[in-house]
């Protein structure tokens, strides 16, 4: 059975037209990480939410194996990482398989340039040094060190 739970200012029903002080109608966006099944939130935005007009560079996140079917013990020394200025490029895979990818990465800079949503999976983030700010189209979190920020896929 569905539950509801709200946040602001809706409309009495769900899929309704659903009207600004001015008179021009809420962009309504219902969105679910699984398609049409599972929980999902549906979103009324003051203004229309990302439209991707054209795509200029893609980028694969990707992991690519050095070693397949690889089973020797490692020692991670995961705080020499080499940090990078771009948030994507400072991210290695240093673990992973079908199911999971273990990634280290020091961004050196806080992403301004472009968005990342990772439409593929979910990211569960720990934060070991520094601090910064998630800002998605539900809201912005402030992160810092010892924190853990679980970003569902499509956020």
């Amino acid at each position: 059975m569905p539950f509801y739970h709200k946040l602001g200012k809706i409309p009495p029903k769900r899929h309704i037209q659903f009207r600004k002080p001015d008179g021009t109608l809420y962009p309504e966006q219902l969105f679910g990480t699984i398609g049409f099944d599972g929980m999902y939130s549906n979103i009324y935005h003051e203004h229309r939410p990302t439209q991707v007009k054209k795509i200029v560079n893609q980028y694969s996140v990707a992991p690519k194996v050095a070693k397949a079917n690889n089973m020797q013990s490692y020692r991670f020394r995961g705080f020499q990482v080499t940090p990078e200025n771009d948030y994507l490029d400072s991210r290695k895979t240093v673990l992973t398989n079908s199911d999971c990818n273990i990634i280290l990465a020091a961004p050196k800079k806080s992403l301004r340039d472009y968005f990342y949503k990772n439409t593929d999976a979910d990211e569960l983030i720990f934060i070991h040094k520094g601090s910064g700010k998630l800002r998605t189209f539900l809201g912005n979190l402030d992160f810092r060190y010892g924190d853990y920020l679980l970003i569902p896929r499509g956020i």
